[in-house]
Order: C-alpha cells, then sequence, then structure tokens
C-alpha cells in the first residue's frame, strides 16, 4: 500500500445499534475500492471486518477492525466497531482514535437505542459526524421518517444532503439536494442525470432551506445574499458544508443500500470532501521532561511519537499493537521508546491491516493508524515517543465491567493455562477482568453483560482450548458479635511422656471496628498465664477469626480479652494455649448473639427519565434504599441507592430490558450491614449442608 500525507487521511469510525449495517458498509466501501474483488455478506460469514470464529458463528461484530480503503487521492481509515452494548468498549477505543464519525441507522428500524449512543460517544469525543441510513432498497422503509426523528432529538443540526427516488414502490435513485439535480442507478455505483418527480418537490424544498440557512450563517456576506434571494453556487454550499461538519453544527445525512452498492460512492466521497483530515484536529500530550504540554497536532514536522489504541492478541496472527501516528513520520526501522512501560523497542516492520491481513508499510504519516508486530509488554493506552523527546498521550476512556461470574477450571491441570491466557484476552480487551478473591475462595470473571462473558469463555476454548465452568458468585458475609460473653477453656491431653495443658478465661464483645477482625487485649494478673504464652493465645484467636463458627464467614469487629487462666509448668505450651484459645473463641462467640453481615454497595443508575418509575420498584423488590434522583439536564435521572451485593446478580440483563438498553449503572462497596434473620437463616443452613457432605 502506498504512503499517505497527513492532508490526505480521514480516520472515520463507523457507529450505531446492533444490526444497522455497519459491516455490510464496510464490505461495500472496500469493494468499490478495489481493496476486494467481491462482496462478502454478514450472513456467509466472509466479510472483511467480521474474520474472527466467533463473528462468523454469530453473524455479528464483537471487536473492532481497521479497513484501509483508498479512494481517489485520499486514504480513509474505516474503523467498524460492534453495536452490541456488551462490546462497548471496542467503539470507546475506536472513537478514541477516529477524527470523525459515521452512525448507521437502519431505515427499517429508525433511530435506536445504540445511535444516540453513537451520538453520545462522537459528543464525548467532539467528533464531526454524518448519518448514513441504510436498508433503502426494502419497500416499507421511510426515509422521511428517519430524518424526522433525527431532527426531533438533535434538531437544526440535522440536514439530508440526499432524497431517495422511488418507482412502484422501488428504491431507483435520489436527489442531490447540494446540486438541486435528479441522479438514477444504472448498474453497481454508476448513476445517471434524471428529472426530479413533483412528489418530491416539498421535501426536496424543505430540506434546501434547512441547508441554504445553514451555509448562510458561516459568514455575513453569504448572509446578506442569502436574505437578498441570491443562490449559493455549488462550490459555495460544498466549501460552507465542510466548515460546518468540521465543527458540528451541521451533521449531513445521507442513505442508500451496501448491500446493492447504492449511496456508498457518494459516502465516500463526501467523507473525502467534508470530513476534516487529522492535521485540522488537536492533539496534545505531556513532555515528561520539561512537564510542558506538548501540541502534536498530528504534525508531521514534530518529533515521532504515537499512541497504542487497541491491541490484538491472537495465537495463530501473534500480537499486534494498532497505533495512530500522534506526530512526525515513523519508520520501519525506527527505534522507539515506550514511555509507559519504560522500555526501547526496535521495530521491524510496520504494517496497516486490512481486517486480519497485515500489508506491509515503510512509513506511517502523522495522522495515520497502523500496527507494529511484537512490540515487547506494551499495553493498550501506552505512549511511544523517541527517548530524548518522552511524550505521554491520554489513554483511551472504556466502560468499567461490573457484571461478575464465577469461574472454575473443568480440569484442575489448566490453572496456569487458564491464568495465562486470561492475561492475554485482557491486553486485547479493557472491559475484561479476571480477579483472584481470595478472601472468599474464589476467582472471578467481570465483563459488560452475560454474553459477553460468554464469548470469553467460547474463546478461551476455540483459541486456548481450555475449559471453565460459570456459576453464581459468592457474596463476601461477615460475621460478628452483638453482646458479650465470659468463657473459659481448657485444652488438656496427656499421652506418655509431655502432655499438653493451656488453660485460658476470655471476654468477649463487639469491637465497635468492623474494618479489623479482632482486637486482642490482657488483663492476667499475678502471672495466671505468663507473658510468653500472650502471642500464642492471640495466634489462635487470629487463626479463629479467619472461618468464624456461625457460617465460616470470616469475622469482623471482635474485641477478646485474656483475663486468667492456669498453666503447667511442664505440660504447657504454645500450641496448647493457641488450641484453646480457639475453643474459647468458637464457645465465646457463639454465646455472644452472633450475627451475619451483608454487604451493602452504593449503586449509581443512570436512566431516561421515562423508567425513573420502574427502577425504584425494582430497586424495592431488591431491598434497596433510594438516597436520591438528579437530573444530568440531558434528558436522563441519576438515581443513587444503597442495595446489597446479594441482590444485584443478573442486574446489568435486567436493567437493559427495563429500558430497552439505555440504562446504565456502575457500584462501589460501601459497608456491612446487619443481613435480615431470612437470609441468615438460609446461608447459615447453606454451610450446614456443606459441612454434611465434607462429613459423607
Amino acid at each position: 500500500m502506498d504512503v499517505f500525507r497527513t492532508d490526505r487521511i480521514r480516520n472515520v469510525v463507523l457507529l450505531g445499534h446492533s444490526g444497522s449495517g455497519k459491516t455490510s458498509l464496510t464490505e461495500a466501501m472496500a469493494y468499490l475500492s478495489g481493496m476486494t474483488n467481491r462482496l462478502g455478506k454478514v450472513t456467509d460469514g466472509n466479510t472483511v471486518s467480521d474474520f474472527e470464529k466467533e463473528e462468523i458463528k454469530r453473524k455479528c461484530s464483537i471487536s473492532t477492525t481497521l479497513v484501509p480503503v483508498v479512494w481517489g487521492k485520499n486514504k480513509i481509515n474505516v474503523l467498524d466497531t460492534p453495536g452490541m452494548f456488551d462490546f462497548v468498549g471496542e467503539a470507546q477505543e475506536a472513537a478514541s482514535a477516529a477524527d470523525a464519525a459515521v452512525i448507521v441507522v437502519s431505515g427499517k428500524a429508525g433511530v435506536q437505542v445504540g445511535t444516540q449512543k453513537a451520538w453520545e460517544l462522537c459528543e464525548k469525543y467532539n467528533l464531526p459526524r454524518m448519518i448514513f441510513v441504510t436498508e433503502m432498497d426494502q419497500d416499507d422503509v421511510s426515509y422521511r421518517e428517519v430524518v424526522e426523528q433525527l431532527t426531533e432529538l438533535y434538531g437544526k443540526r440535522i440536514a439530508p444532503l440526499h432524497m431517495p427516488l422511488r418507482e412502484n414502490g422501488k428504491f431507483v435513485g435520489y436527489i442531490n439536494i447540494v446540486k438541486n439535480k435528479g441522479r438514477r442507478y444504472i448498474e453497481k455505483d454508476k448513476k445517471e442525470e434524471c428529472p426530479i418527480p413533483d412528489y418530491s418537490v416539498e421535501y426536496l424544498e424543505k430540506y434546501r432551506e434547512t441547508l441554504m440557512e445553514s451555509v448562510a450563517e458561516t459568514s455575513e456576506e453569504f448572509m446578506d445574499r442569502y436574505f437578498g434571494g441570491e443562490e449559493f453556487s455549488v462550490a459555495e454550499i460544498s466549501a460552507a458544508l465542510a466548515m460546518n461538519v468540521g465543527d458540528g453544527t451541521i451533521v449531513p445525512v445521507c442513505m442508500g443500500s451496501p448491500v446493492n452498492l447504492q449511496g456508498v460512492s457518494n459516502l465516500l466521497d463526501d467523507i473525502c470532501g467534508y470530513f476534516p483530515d487529522p492535521s485540522t484536529r488537536p492533539c496534545a500530550g505531556i513532555n515528561l521532561d520539561t512537564n510542558e504540554i506538548f501540541e502534536a497536532n498530528y504534525d508531521f514536522a514534530k518529533p515521532k511519537s504515537a499512541t497504542i489504541f487497541k491491541t490484538i492478541v491472537d495465537p495463530f496472527l501473534g500480537k499486534y499493537s494498532m497505533i495512530k501516528v500522534c506526530s512526525g513520520v515513523i519508520k520501519s526501522d525506527d527505534v522507539l521508546y515506550n514511555v509507559d512501560q519504560e522500555s526501547e523497542e526496535k521495530l521491524s516492520k510496520l504494517y496497516v491491516l486490512e481486517g486480519s491481513k497485515p500489508i506491509e508499510v515503510p512509513e506511517l504519516h502523522a495522522g495515520d493508524i497502523g500496527a507494529i508486530a511484537k512490540l515487547g509488554d506494551a499495553r493498550t493506552g501506552d505512549s511511544l515517543a523517541t527517548k530524548n523527546n518522552q511524550v505521554r498521550y491520554g489513554k483511551p476512556d472504556v466502560s468499567t465491567p461490573y457484571t461478575a461470574k464465577r469461574y472454575k477450571p473443568k480440569n484442575k491441570a489448566d490453572v496456569d493455562k487458564i491464568s495465562q491466557a486470561f492475561a492475554k484476552m485482557m491486553q486485547e480487551d479493557l472491559t475484561m477482568k479476571a480477579v483472584n478473591d481470595s478472601a472468599n475462595h474464589q476467582t472471578l470473571l467481570y465483563g459488560m453483560g452475560d454474553q459477553h462473558i460468554d464469548i470469553i469463555v467460547s474463546k478461551l476454548l476455540e483459541r486456548y482450548k481450555v475449559e471453565v465452568e460459570l456459576s453464581r458468585p459468592k457474596v463476601a458475609f461477615r460475621e460478628t458479635i452483638r453482646k458479650n460473653s465470659d468463657v473459659e477453656a481448657k485444652y488438656k491431653k496427656q499421652s506418655g511422656g509431655h502432655g499438653q495443658y493451656g488453660h485460658v478465661k476470655m471476654r468477649f464483645s463487639a469491637s465497635g471496628d468492623l474494618e479489623k477482625p479482632y482486637v486482642f487485649e490482657q488483663e492476667v494478673v499475678g502471672g495466671a498465664v505468663p507473658k510468653n504464652y500472650f502471642p500464642a493465645v492471640e495466634k489462635g484467636i487470629q487463626e479463629a477469626v479467619q472461618k468464624g463458627p456461625l457460617a465460616a464467614y470470616p469475622v469482623v469487629g471482635v474485641k477478646a480479652v485474656l483475663y486468667d487462666g492456669s498453666y503447667h509448668p511442664v505440660d504447657s505450651s504454645e500450641m496448647a494455649f493457641k488450641t484453646a484459645a480457639i475453643q474459647a473463641f468458637k464457645k465465646g462467640f457463639m454465646e455472644a448473639s452472633p450475627v451475619l453481615l451483608e454487604p451493602i454497595v452504593s449503586m449509581k443508575i443512570t436512566v431516561d427519565d421515562k423508567y425513573t418509575g420502574d427502577i425504584m420498584g425494582d430497586l424495592n423488590k431488591r431491598r434497596g434504599r433510594v438516597l436520591g434522583m438528579n437530573p444530568d439536564h440531558k434528558g436522563h435521572t441519576i438515581i443513587e441507592a444503597d442495595v446489597p451485593e446479594l441482590e444485584i446478580y443478573g442486574y446489568g440483563t435486567t436493567l437493559r430490558s427495563m429500558t430497552g438498553g439505555s440504562g446504565d449503572f456502575s457500584y462501589e462497596f460501601a459497608r456491612y450491614e446487619q443481613a435480615p434473620s431470612d437470609i441468615q437463616a438460609k446461608e447459615i443452613e447453606a454451610r450446614a449442608s456443606k459441612v454434611e457432605k465434607a462429613e459423607e
């Protein structure tokens, strides 16, 4: 592939609801540009961008793919992203590397939750955007309705550039609103001029008026001419549009049918004509030597630097770090310094990826996107620069996973294999976490939703040939006491020669500090228990609090006071006193009104205003306490609530089904509270049955 200068590059992310046609659009772009010689289909599993086995099996995208499309003198780096909410991290990484976005909307389904989430992502990264309405070849699709839905949501920024032409219900061409002319499709992407039918005139005038108003607002001279009734030339309209699209004040709407190659060449022309090249976008990092801001701004003349926005780790392809060059020109034999890992790397080869196919290139100019193979310890978010100009850039901001499942290896011998495989997969997917929860003796897998976790497990088997079983995570209950007790325990053993003797009298009470397992004090008078046995008694308490007598959960908030006892000059030992202390603890704990404590989490749930009633009702069922409701002034309400951790399992799925996928939530541990008696009884019974099974 040729080397492209910064002004000839367009970095475009395709965003939208799952199933809206992003991958089919990418496929049509690749075919029209001559990159491929056949038009693949998602249903046939042969597209450029859905090449993973899981994607082919499920017939949907689950990771972002780069497809560089050469159109005229420009290279468009198309980032095809998944639309499913479980893979939002992939879309977030791609948006952080893009300079503009095409939001793909299904003509049949209209504006969906994924459309609105895509818009919000563009707002976050301040991306110029266009909207492309697909499925125009289908009979019952109303382009006008989609435009009205968009206008209702986003106001005067929405400006259609095309309108469909239909004959006998069939999609046969379009009206170019900028040129005010009709076009009929002949074959593939070829078209010919045709008259504008009378039935289109009303809406054409309305859409053209909207467009002309936007053009007039770009300068006072244009405004005067507009009010004077003058017509703008096509060149003037196009120049004004490019300016307005670049600053986000206009969002053009185009349409077509990618599966029939209709409207795709227009979109490619518009991307090259209206979207900015990287040099017009700001890009800054911190120079670590001077602590000053380094204005990279995709300037090829500045010292070379880049950021890794995505990592691909595949057992067959190997490891590729996908980079966006922030400044300078990176060449295949360069030595780059990884600012985050503090290591130097000599590059052997530079690539651009055409889906799964690496194409070698000699150099990448500022603003371009490419890949480096086998880049040591490099991770997503790392910054690459030269050793004498160390620049660090911000990392992609991806969502935190809150859906957790417990996992166990099917084969115990695979424990190491699984942890190594998960470590590689976590480099690739920042929204996945494998956590060893040693306090509760379980390993947890976190993802963005149940489907995400299922695909992780599926990939684990397919790529690394190891299997895990998933189950509901154990909730980290704790045990404590509410009253006081006073007990004694004697450990006495005689078995020829030295015996064992330890005798303690102890008081137990609530310490009031649930952060610490126990507080140990001694008030022994007159050497009833020699000082050298005090540590042994504390050791016994330390051991006993790890598994409480009530339901084998860790103990918190207990104060233990050793105040008396006795010893034997020959038979007493540290082990005997430790054992006596354990016995005293068990007895004293059970006599001091023991209770189970459950973890409470603080939740923040963001939903559209219309769903607040449903969410509140559901939280009540989950024993939640609503603490507050705050509007975010964007049509959403943020509900804050305290909810027992036991009740939030599966909440992500419930929230999505209640809000049509628009709801979002996060939580963090807040504190422990006494569990209701029915829940305590259930946990104690479950523990008793486990003990019985173990004894059998």
